[in-house]
């Protein structure tokens, strides 16, 4: 049971990211129209602009999943809201979040989904999975990432690819922990603090059907030879 003072603290911090929220949603909004509405009087500035989009979207990420993970997420009180939806509505969702930010830095994002499937999931919880899945693979890739979504063995299986170099090992080893629930720490080699990574599994572990529930898990290779974020709901 928290005492009085620490609650009133961490309702002061969780009150403080959420304006932090909206004050980097109204800046990645101002440059994803700059970037929009580039012309040559603004060529030079392109490459910057595209890097302080790719941050802002980042830090976006990071507290929209912390304010998620101090409301509980994953307990019976948190809005759990799964809907069967079409994977090409959500395949739109994350290309349309994206558009910009993958043009921007010049990344094709090609997409291989069955346009047919249906699933039950919680849609603005998965769609912000793979959106920061994707933001993720921006910082890996040389040139290209691909969203697939297919049914394997009655699972739904998303899986985000690039064609970088790979995830660094320490990373890897780093989702593991994360996956597992292990403690979290902040690792400087791969400037995150596994906190995109804990968000994923704690979302995917919501997603429940009998015995079986959601996982995730990073790995290199797959069929662009780079890192491979994957996600499995029952």
């Amino acid at each position: 049971m928290e005492d009085p003072q620490t609650q009133q603290l961490s309702m002061f911090l969780a009150s403080t990211a959420h304006d932090m929220k909206n004050s980097i949603s109204v800046l990645s909004g101002t440059l994803e129209r700059l970037l929009d509405d580039a012309s040559p009087e603004t060529e030079k500035a392109y490459p910057q602009m595209a890097q302080m989009l790719y941050q802002t979207r980042r830090l976006n990420d990071n507290l929209m999943q912390l304010l998620a993970l101090y409301k509980n997420v994953g307990t019976p009180e948190y809005p759990f809201d799964v809907q069967p939806l079409d994977i090409g509505q959500l395949a739109e969702q994350v290309v349309a979040n994206g558009r910009v930010l993958l043009e921007s830095r010049g990344i094709a994002l090609d997409l291989d989904i069955d346009p047919e499937l249906v699933w039950h999931f919680d849609e603005d919880l998965i769609v912000g999975v793979v959106s920061h899945a994707i933001n993720n693979a921006v910082h890996y890739t040389r040139d290209r990432i691909v969203l697939t979504a297919r049914e394997r063995d009655g699972w739904l299986e998303i899986r985000v690819e690039d064609n970088g170099a790979g995830y660094p090992a320490s990373l890897l080893q780093a989702g593991g922990a994360a996956m597992s629930g292990t403690a979290i720490g902040v690792n400087f080699l791969t400037n995150s603090a596994g906190l995109g990574l804990h968000f994923s599994r704690e979302v995917a572990r919501m997603h429940r059907h009998r015995a079986r529930h959601g996982a995730v898990r990073l790995e290199n290779g797959g069929r662009l030879g780079g890192g491979c974020f994957i996600l499995t709901l029952p």
